[in-house]
């Protein structure tokens, strides 16, 4: 594994990257990092050259100015398209995985720099605007209120189980390796910046839907097979009638990639072989 940063505008992008072939940029989820995917990472680059980053303003990418701010859709698309222009070679195209709040950047990204994009797997994008119930569309507001009166732990508890128990519990750092370890204690750090500072910023995104239907044969959204039934599912399959397609189920629920790693990268191999 090899790292580095990428200064961009406001901040600099820690990234790892392993493996050789086709660029395979990984967007994590909200409060997550390049660490979320060591599960899957070697499978992956079994077959393509798999990079996997900080966003801004999380763990090792440090903002430039002191103090986290409002993070904002458009802003980290424009930092994975950094990092794909740095590390993917001249002529080719890449291919991008992006998980919930990473799958709505994943979702930006194509519409506005399809130019070298192969293909794209956003993975139940939490897009809450597409939904047609009123209490699912602010329940992400609910969220927050729940973090300002009640603290850190009650809105993870009413967050996870609002998305119908399918996100896994972080597990005990003492237990684990030193590299998981310390990954477990950065998201710890996280989570309170992406609730304060994500959450609402990002699920309230729409999707540019006349930007997409052009290039939506470059598009797969994904869902958990765990999730069915469940508020992570829905936005994902209202997206993909808009664009008149359907949804590919992988393994898990909300994170099948920490859940079912094996099955899970299994699984997107596959989506990509086929593309």
């Amino acid at each position: 594994m090899r790292t580095g940063t990428l200064q961009v505008p406001g901040a600099s992008l820690y990234h790892e990257v392993r493996g050789s072939g086709p660029v395979l940029l990984m967007l994590p989820g909200g409060g997550g990092d390049a660490g979320v995917f060591d599960g899957i990472a070697d499978t992956l680059a079994a077959r393509h050259t798999v990079v996997t980053f900080d966003p801004r303003g999380y763990s090792r990418s440090l903002l430039d100015s002191p103090g986290p701010v409002d993070q904002r859709v458009e802003v980290q698309s424009e930092d994975a398209h950094r990092l794909l222009d740095h590390l993917t070679p001249p002529g080719e195209d890449a291919y991008v995985y992006g998980s919930s709040s990473g799958a709505i950047v994943a979702l930006d990204l194509l519409a506005r720099r399809p130019e070298r994009l192969r293909l794209v797997v956003a993975d139940q994008p939490p897009c809450a605007g597409l939904l047609p119930d009123p209490a699912e569309r602010g329940f992400f507001e609910q969220v927050y209120a729940v973090f300002r009166a009640d603290g850190l732990g009650a809105a993870a508890a009413y967050f996870t189980a609002g998305i119908g128990g399918t996100l896994k519990p972080l597990p005990d750092p003492a237990g684990l390796p030193p590299r998981a370890a310390a990954m477990i204690s950065r998201l710890g750090a996280n989570f309170p910046v992406f609730l304060e500072h994500e959450l609402r910023q990002f699920t309230a995104y729409l999707p540019d839907e006349a930007a997409l239907a052009p290039v939506s044969d470059r598009l797969v959204l994904a869902v958990g097979e765990e999730t069915r039934g469940h508020l992570p599912y829905r936005p994902a399959a209202a997206l993909a009638g808009r664009l008149g397609g359907t949804v590919t189920e992988f393994p898990g629920g909300h994170s099948g990639y920490t859940d079912r790693p094996r099955e899970f990268g299994q699984r997107l191999l596959d989506v990509l072989g086929r593309h």
